[in-house]
């Protein structure tokens, strides 16, 4: 065991404050990529990596969707984590001093009406603890960065303004990775199963093998579709179903979606995050 838990980002990222939050005791691993993350698990330099898959204002985060199956490693939790937006600016500085801020461009998005009133220009960063750090670094007073209440405090900027986004509920979904499943039911808050399938090449397949879930009385909580090969006419799906693979509901079900599928692969069973259903 390491005690390494791997993210992709700088130190001060929303997924480094999502280690902090869901594994305090775990020491952070910044990687510059999701498959650095994800390799640094798979050769032992981290026992797990937390990965953004969604984020409730702007959806599916790209590439994660096809990185998960290939990566050889499975799903053994699920982390919901609240987006607040900070200004962060140097020591001292005040409010009206502030001319421009940076960030990773959804940021700055999600913080149009705070930067209107107070007449504050935008400008775009590679990403939220990255524009923090070269706000301090810089060194000039009328820049200030846009990210967590995390970045101020590891790269020693002040908080001018907490909370800032224009939706309150912006919240981002992570998944961890593990090299080996873990299928023993734990958590209060019920199971989670997830799997990625094909259909076969027959009519109404996609109809029928969902058909299952609907007569079984499982709830899918997501099921997104993405082309795999660089076909337009290989289609792989991704789902999320809630209910544990040993479940009779949920057996009868994959027994069904397997007869009208070409390959179905488990990513990970694992407990339901207890925010999940937090602001809806």
């Amino acid at each position: 065991m390491t005690n390494h838990i791997a993210f992709q980002g700088e130190l001060g990222a929303y997924s480094h404050q999502a280690c902090r939050e869901t594994y305090p005791a775990m020491e952070p691993l910044p990687c510059r990529t999701f498959e650095d993350a994800i390799a640094a698990v798979r050769e032992g330099e981290a026992d797990l990596a937390m990965l953004p898959v969604e984020n409730s204002t702007f959806g599916r985060v790209a590439d994660i969707h096809h990185l998960l199956p290939e990566s050889g490693l499975h799903i053994v939790a699920e982390a919901f984590v609240r987006v607040h937006i900070n200004l962060l600016a140097l020591p001292g500085v005040r409010l009206d001093q502030v001319e421009s801020a940076m960030s990773h461009t959804m940021l700055l998005g999600q913080c149009r009406a705070f930067l209107e009133r107070h007449g504050i220009r935008r400008i775009t960063g590679a990403d939220t603890a990255g524009s923090a750090r070269h706000v301090a670094e810089a060194g000039r007073p009328e820049i200030a960065a846009l990210a967590s209440e995390l970045a101020g405090e590891i790269y020693g900027l002040d908080v001018l303004a907490r909370h800032i986004e224009d939706q309150s509920t912006n919240t981002t979904r992570f998944l961890v990775m593990a090299r080996e499943p873990d299928f023993a039911r734990r958590g209060g808050d019920g199971m989670m199963t997830t799997f990625v399938f094909q259909v076969r090449n027959i009519p109404a397949a996609l109809y029928k093998a969902m058909g299952g879930f609907a007569t079984n009385g499982v709830n899918m909580t997501k099921l997104e579709s993405y082309m795999v090969g660089g076909s337009f006419t290989a289609t792989q799906f991704y789902a999320d179903i809630e209910g544990h693979p040993e479940d009779p509901p949920v057996a009868r079900a994959l027994d069904e979606l397997d007869y009208f599928t070409s390959d179905v692969t488990i990513l990970g069973v694992y407990p339901a995050d207890p925010r999940r259903h937090e602001g809806s």
